[in-house]
C-alpha cells in the first residue's frame, strides 16, 4: 500500500485564475456572425429601434448622474461659498474622474444590451462572463473614485470651514494642518481596498496577495525604521500641536515660516525665500516662536552719563503711546513690561524691557517700538553710546621697519630663494 500526499496549497489554488479560455470567445463571436446574416429585414428595423432607445437611455442615466453629482457638491459647499467663483470652481472639479468612469461602465452595460438585442446571449456565454466581470470591476472602480472625490471635498471644505470659524488661532492653523494627512490617509485606505476588491473580480486570489504585502510590510518596517520613525513622528507632532503650517520656528541652525507639513517631513521657508525640508526624525528640538502668544524685546544701551530713571521713563511712555496707537492695539496683548537696568556693559548701560504680542506680531511691534524710542531718545538728550576709533601712535623706526625687504623675506619664506 502507497501513500500519495495530496496536492499543495499552491497547487490547488492557483493566484491567478483565468474567467474564459479565447477559444470559447472566438467560438461564440462565430455563432453571432452567423446568425445576423440570417436575420430578416424586419428584424433588423426593429433592433436597430431597440439599439437607439438604449443609447438615448445610457446618455439620459449619464446626465442624471452628472446631475445628481452637481446637486450633492452644491450641498455639501458652505452657503457663503455657494456664489463664490473659487466655490463653483471646486464644484465643477468634483465628479469629474467619477464620471469618466461611469461613463466606461454604462457604455459597457449598454453594449451588453444591445448584443443581446441582436441575439448575443451574455448572459450565459463567454463573453457575458467577461462582461460580467467588467461590469462588477467598473462598479467598484466608480465608487472608489466617487469615495475619492467626496472625501477630499469634505476633508478639505470641512476642515478649512472650520478653520475660518474657529476661535482660537492655534486651533485654526491645528485645523489647516491635519487636511492634507487626512486627505492622503482616506485616499491611500480607498485606493487599497478598491484594487484588492478588482484583482479579486479577474480572478485574482488577494488572501496571498494580502499575506505577502504583510510579510513585506514587516520586512520594510524592520528596514526603514527612520521612516517609521518620521511617520510616527509626525503624527504625534501634529495631534499634539506641537507646531502647526504659518508658525515661526527654528529647526538647529535654521529658521522660518511653517510652509507645509506631511506625515514625515516639515517645510520651512526663510526669510530670503529658501525651503527647508526636515524629516521629523532629525527635528529633534523645535523652536516655535509663534504658539499662542510672543514677546517683544527690546535691549536698549545708553551711555553712563544718562539719566537711568528718566531713560526707564520715556521707555514706559513710549510703550503706552504705542499701545494705544489703533494701527497697533490689536497685535498688543498687555502693557509693556519695563525690566530695568539687564546689566552694565562695556559700552553702556543695557535697560531691557517687552511688549506681549499675539503670535507673529513681535517683530513688526519692535520694529515700530525701536523707531519711536530712537526719536524719543533724542527729544530727551539721552544718548546711546558709539563705538570710539582706536588710534594706535607707530613711531618712525617701527614704521620704516615694517617697509625693509627683510620683512617681506620673513613674512613670506616662499619668496626666498
Amino acid at each position: 500500500m502507497t501513500f500519495t500526499p495530496p496536492p499543495s496549497a499552491s497547487a490547488s489554488t492557483p493566484v491567478f485564475q483565468p474567467i474564459v479560455s479565447g477559444d470559447a470567445l472566438a467560438a461564440e463571436a462565430h455563432r453571432f456572425a452567423t446568425q445576423l446574416g440570417h436575420l430578416s429585414p424586419e428584424e433588423v428595423a426593429n433592433r436597430t429601434g431597440w439599439t437607439l432607445g438604449i443609447i438615448a437611455g445610457a446618455l439620459a442615466l449619464l446626465w442624471l448622474l452628472r446631475f445628481s453629482i452637481r446637486l450633492v457638491a452644491r450641498w455639501l459647499s458652505p452657503k457663503q461659498d455657494q456664489e463664490d467663483e473659487r466655490g463653483k470652481e471646486a464644484r465643477r472639479q468634483i465628479g469629474g474622474w467619477t464620471m469618466s468612469a461611469a461613463r466606461f461602465v454604462v457604455g459597457m452595460f449598454a453594449l451588453g444590451w444591445i448584443l443581446y438585442v441582436w441575439g448575443f446571449d451574455v448572459r450565459a456565454g463567454a463573453l457575458g462572463q467577461v462582461l460580467g466581470v467588467i461590469w462588477r470591476a467598473g462598479i467598484i472602480i466608480i465608487l472608489a473614485v466617487a469615495a475619492l472625490e467626496i472625501s477630499t471635498f469634505v476633508i478639505t471644505r470641512g476642515l478649512h470651514r472650520g478653520a475660518r470659524h474657529a476661535r482660537d488661532v492655534r486651533r485654526a492653523a491645528q485645523l489647516r494642518t491635519l487636511a492634507p494627512v487626512l486627505k492622503a490617509m482616506a485616499q491611500s485606505l480607498i485606493i487599497l481596498i478598491a484594487t484588492m476588491m478588482t484583482l479579486s473580480q479577474f480572478g485574482v486570489e488577494i488572501a496571498p496577495l494580502i499575506a505577502g504585502a504583510g510579510i513585506i510590510g514587516l520586512a520594510i518596517g524592520f528596514g526603514a525604521q527612520t521612516l517609521v520613525k518620521d511617520f510616527l513622528t509626525g503624527i504625534f507632532m501634529i495631534l499634539e500641536d506641537t507646531v502647526s503650517i504659518g508658525d515661526v520656528v527654528t529647526i538647529g541652525n535654521y529658521g522660518g515660516v511653517v510652509e507645509d507639513m506631511s506625515l514625515r517631513t516639515i517645510k520651512l521657508r526663510d526669510f530670503d525665500g529658501t525651503l527647508h525640508i526636515f524629516p521629523f526624525s532629525e527635528a529633534q528640538v523645535i523652536h516655535n516662536k509663534t504658539k499662542s502668544f510672543s514677546y517683544a524685546v527690546f535691549d536698549l544701551s545708553v551711555t553712563y552719563s544718562a539719566d537711568i530713571g528718566r531713560a526707564l521713563q520715556v521707555m514706559r511712555e513710549t510703550g503706552e503711546q504705542l499701545a494705544e496707537d489703533e494701527g497697533f492695539s490689536q497685535a498688543i496683548v498687555a502693557p509693556i513690561e519695563i525690566v530695568g537696568v539687564d546689566r552694565l556693559a562695556d559700552s553702556g548701560v543695557i535697560l531691557k524691557g517687552r511688549f506681549k504680542t499675539m503670535p507673529g506680531q513681535q517683530w513688526t511691534v519692535q520694529r515700530e517700538y525701536l523707531r519711536r524710542i530712537k526719536q524719543a531718545f533724542d527729544e530727551n538728550s539721552i544718548f546711546m553710546p558709539t563705538p570710539a576709533p582706536q588710534v594706535r601712535l607707530v613711531s618712525a623706526a617701527e614704521l620704516s621697519a615694517r617697509q625693509t625687504p627683510t620683512n617681506i623675506v620673513d613674512e613670506h619664506p616662499e619668496a626666498q630663494g
